[in-house]
């Protein structure tokens, strides 16, 4: 099943046109290429971009040389692209990352709320204070 999701994701990242839900794309592009600490803010507006992970995939792809893509600086993707000489493909690399990141996630979020039930009957019915426990400890407990 991994291998089908990550050809249909791969495929799809493909296909799929990023820079039309790039935040950048209502900026003036000459704010995105500047140079030294200025690199830094503009790092800073990339944060909250939907596509930042297509994005930065493209310039590592692409092996992009100026400006800010994906939340780097120039050498922030040197530096990547010289730690990881063997990728083939940053957009397939990234794309499953993500996938496996949110698919982790909500796995993660799903046990946290069930610790959270869990918790709460804990303290109700024995008393004990469950709060501030490590998780395993909290697993422990209740």
């Amino acid at each position: 099943m991994g291998a089908v999701v990550s050809t249909v994701v791969s495929s799809m990242w493909n296909r799929w046109n990023w820079r039309v839900a790039a935040r950048c794309r209502t900026t003036d592009a000459d704010a995105l290429f500047v140079r030294g600490a200025e690199q830094r803010q503009v790092r800073d507006f990339c944060g909250s971009c939907p596509v930042r992970t297509e994005c930065l995939a493209y310039a590592l792809d692409e092996r992009v040389e100026h400006g800010v893509w994906g939340g780097m600086t120039e050498r922030e993707r040197r530096a990547v692209l010289r730690s990881r000489p063997d990728v083939a493909s940053w957009a397939e690399l990234l794309g499953e990352a993500r996938t496996e990141h949110y698919s982790r996630s909500a796995a993660e979020r799903t046990a946290d709320a069930l610790l959270d039930v869990a918790e709460l009957h804990a303290r109700t019915d024995t008393g004990i204070d469950v709060v501030g426990m490590a998780p395993e400890a909290r697993r422990d407990a209740c």
